[in-house]
């Protein structure tokens, strides 16, 4: 059953393309948001648009339901640098076994802007693509830190804040696999062509699984739960 109101963290890329469709399926009303943190290729926020497009006229059960995007500028993750997303630097393992492309804080900080945007728009329920099935390691994609944060938002915020994660337990097969549930051929077909995962930015190489570099972690997984999901 649809209830109510629900603001999507929407970066652009795969996870949370199919975390809208999610939340368009659950909540009446669908609101999404970006953030510009400074990261070194602009390639997912040059997607958000055209996904956003794709689902407004492609899904037209959907589009009533898809309500305002916004853009908030976090710059403060760049000031503080030292990731390979947000610097100009080779993608390897960096210090505490994790690696460089780790941005500390990332989702806190997301998720308290969302929290406070969400405030004001009087929503209470947030969808992120969190994961810690198919994913690089990163503390803050753990389930752990999502509702701890939650709790914290809540007591700051003085409303019950939920924070759904869609993805939490399922692998990279399995998300491709909730995307032909939610959508079929044509919200595939949107995630392959116009969403954005790779660690690089690449827009320019084609493979079966969509566009990127093909060789960073992020475009593994990617490959990776792709050729499972065919093969299933």
């Amino acid at each position: 059953m649809k209830t109510s109101k629900a603001l999507v963290l929407f970066s652009g890329g795969q996870d949370s393309t199919i975390c809208v469709a999610w939340a368009l399926e659950r909540f009446n009303h669908v609101e999404t948001v970006g953030f510009d943190y400074g990261q070194r290729h602009a390639s997912e926020l040059a997607a958000r648009p055209r996904v956003l497009a794709g689902l407004r006229d492609g899904f037209s059960h959907w589009a009533a339901r898809l309500g305002p995007d916004h853009l908030l500028p976090l710059d403060t993750l760049k000031a503080i640098g030292g990731s390979a997303l947000t610097e100009t630097m080779a993608i390897e393992m960096g210090a505490h076994g994790l690696p460089n492309t780790f941005v500390p804080g990332r989702n806190v900080m997301f998720l308290t802007a969302a929290a406070a945007l969400g405030y004001r728009r009087d929503i209470a329920d947030l969808v992120g693509g969190m994961c810690e099935t198919d994913f690089s390691g990163y503390p803050d994609c753990r389930n752990n830190t999502i509702q701890a944060t939650a709790k914290a938002l809540s007591l700051g915020l003085a409303r019950d804040i939920r924070i759904h994660t869609p993805l939490m337990w399922i692998d990279k097969a399995a998300t491709w696999a909730l995307a032909d549930a939610l959508g079929g051929k044509a919200l595939l077909d949107l995630v392959l062509e116009e969403t954005v995962t790779c660690y690089e930015g690449d827009h320019s190489r084609r493979h079966d699984w969509g566009y990127g570099c093909g060789v960073c972690p992020s475009c593994k997984l990617r490959a990776d739960g792709y050729a499972k999901f065919r093969a299933a």
